[in-house]
């Protein structure tokens, strides 16, 4: 072999060689995360064990769980909040906002008791994480967030990770989205001083609607809401919680 022709294998080994290093990592990488999220799910598990008592769902539906052991959290969470992507905590994502803690995100989902065929109203986009395990358990998603930048970073984040059935508005989640209601079910991931009337407008008759209630600097409290097939609502207080403000010229 000559050695110009020489030198040219070397260069393709080489590079291979590289591309094998680079493809194994990622895979390494891949491979943590798994173990990560099947650890975050068994936290979640024994966490909904011992305040059973309080939110009235001491084990969560086998769906949910699935999926919170299927949805990569780390793709949701900044770079510098890798380390802790699957901590059983919330983490900040920008903005004065954060992505909610796992285990309250299972319980909230938990609470909606989601079929395939339901449409969900999301009041609060964030990093898009919520939006996206309820993505795998409905037929629709439609999603809200009041900061513009989250709102646009969501929106391509959920479309990179091929959620085709979640759509992301830029609006005051307040007023819900009235032209796709009713709704089988609503979400809200941020705290309101009161339950907002439009939302209640637009959940289903025999649907429920996950809230918490209460101010940034006192008690909140999360509650579920059921509207009866009379229209009546049944409100039931769950459990102290802790979230950011609903924000808005409300």
């Amino acid at each position: 072999m000559n050695p110009t022709r020489r030198r040219f294998v070397q260069l393709v080994v080489m590079i291979a060689g590289l591309g094998i290093a680079i493809t194994s990592a990622a895979g390494d990488e891949e491979a943590h995360f798994v173990s990560e999220r099947a650890a975050m799910v068994k936290d979640i598990a024994t966490l909904a064990r011992f305040t059973g008592s309080d939110s009235g769902r001491s084990v969560f539906d086998a769906r949910v769980m699935s999926v919170l052991n299927r949805v990569p959290r780390h793709r949701f969470v900044p770079e510098d909040e890798l380390g802790s992507a699957y901590a059983n905590r919330p983490l900040s994502i920008g903005y004065g906002q954060t992505i909610s803690q796992p285990y309250i995100v299972a319980l909230m989902t938990d609470l909606l008791d989601l079929r395939p065929g339901h449409r969900v109203l999301e009041i609060g986009t964030g990093s898009g994480y919520q939006a996206a395990i309820l993505a795998e358990l409905v037929q629709q998603v439609y999603s809200i967030e009041i900061v513009a930048p989250l709102a646009e970073q969501a929106r391509a984040r959920l479309a990179a990770l091929g959620y085709a059935n979640i759509e992301v508005r830029n609006a005051d989640g307040y007023y819900g989205w009235p032209e796709q209601a009713p709704f089988d079910a609503i979400v809200v991931t941020a705290a309101a001083g009161s339950i907002p009337p439009p939302l209640i407008q637009q959940l289903k008759t025999g649907g429920r609607l996950v809230i918490p209630v209460g101010s940034q600097f006192f008690t909140q409290t999360l509650m579920l809401v059921e509207k009866r097939d009379d229209g009546k609502l049944v409100t039931r207080e769950l459990m102290p919680v802790a979230f950011v403000p609903l924000t808005g010229r409300h």
